[in-house]
């Protein structure tokens, strides 16, 4: 039987996907959160050395859509989601010591839309607002030394086999839109933190990366139905091998897995390990001296019975200010 909250929710003109105990309660939100821009990614390019003395700002727009996979017990059949995503960001490197740091911040705003059937009824809930932003300091131990465009220029044509080592921490924090009566969020209502270490190998036009990550959350203590929900870290690692064709134009190929993050609620398991294995193609061109665009295609697989598998299409626009 549904509760009061959820009655009001029919009322509303919405018909959430839900009945109250705790697997089900978890199903619904990990299916709604790994659609947030602070789940599990895939980000080529991700150690490479930026100028000193330089601002970098940034906007995209994420279009996701697919499949939602919910526990059989909850009677929700055909269930499609699309979500359009757009994201500002930027990025300042600066001088550590003798090594090359950097700060990115990040902040999307989310529209989010799910269809299908409830016990063979048709049903759809909505959702529009801000996610939650995310603040990342990282720092290159080896590679390019701190320098301007020239000087960095003149690193690579001096080491054309390079290697670059990093580590960074990225924390995600609670800024999203998120109401306790609600299931289907676009916040999170907790703290993630998420440190990882890294390196890019360079030779010629072909570059490697590997990057290791584990994401540590805080306890949400309003969760749904005043509820506390626990959660386990997620390993994940990610991959690319990258080609520049020429100085305006590079292309890549990637893939992740994660593995983690089981949920607890009032102390009670869901056992409901996830791993997921994401996969991409990225083009990136130069259109001027100081700005660049990029076009990737991302697919995501859950490999459990329940989550989502989606497509998604990214567009991205940054600006380099000296």
């Amino acid at each position: 039987m549904f509760n009061s909250n959820i009655k009001k929710e029919y009322r509303k003109g919405l018909r959430p996907f839900v009945q109250l105990y705790s697997k089900v309660l978890i199903s619904i939100f990990f299916i709604s959160t790994a659609l947030n821009t602070s789940a599990q990614d895939i980000e080529p390019r991700r150690w490479s050395s930026l100028p000193l003395k330089s601002d970098i700002i940034g906007a995209g727009y994420i279009y996701s859509f697919g499949d939602v996979l919910f526990d059989p017990i909850l009677q929700a059949e055909d269930v499609s989601v699309n979500v359009s995503t757009l994201i500002l960001s930027y990025i300042k490197p600066f001088k550590l010591g003798k090594k090359l740091a950097r700060v990115d911040l990040t902040l999307p705003y989310n529209f989010m839309l799910f269809e299908g059937k409830l016990s063979g009824n048709p049903a759809s809930v909505y959702r529009n607002g801000f996610g939650d932003s995310r603040l990342r300091f990282s720092i290159n131990f080896s590679g390019p030394p701190p320098g301007n465009a020239s000087e960095l220029q003149a690193y690579y044509k001096a080491h054309p086999v390079y290697t670059t080592f990093g580590a960074s921490v990225a924390i995600t924090f609670p800024t999203g839109q998120y109401f306790n009566e609600k299931l289907i969020n676009i916040g999170q209502n907790q703290i993630i933190i998420r440190p990882q270490i890294g390196m890019v190998h360079n030779w010629g036009d072909w570059s490697y990366e590997l990057t290791g990550s584990v994401f540590f959350f805080s306890n949400n203590n309003n969760f749904f139905g005043d509820t506390t929900r626990k959660q386990d870290p997620i390993f994940a690692f990610q991959t690319h091998l990258i080609k520049r064709f020429n100085p305006k134009m590079w292309a890549s190929i990637s893939l992740s897995y994660g593995i983690g993050g089981e949920s607890i609620v009032n102390n009670v398991s869901s056992a409901d390990l996830r791993t997921n294995l994401l996969s991409a193609g990225s083009v990136g061109y130069k259109i001027s001296k100081l700005q660049s665009i990029k076009l990737v295609y991302l697919n995501s697989a859950t490999l459990k019975e329940i989550g989502s598998n989606t497509h998604s299409f990214i567009f991205g626009w940054s600006h380099l200010f000296l």
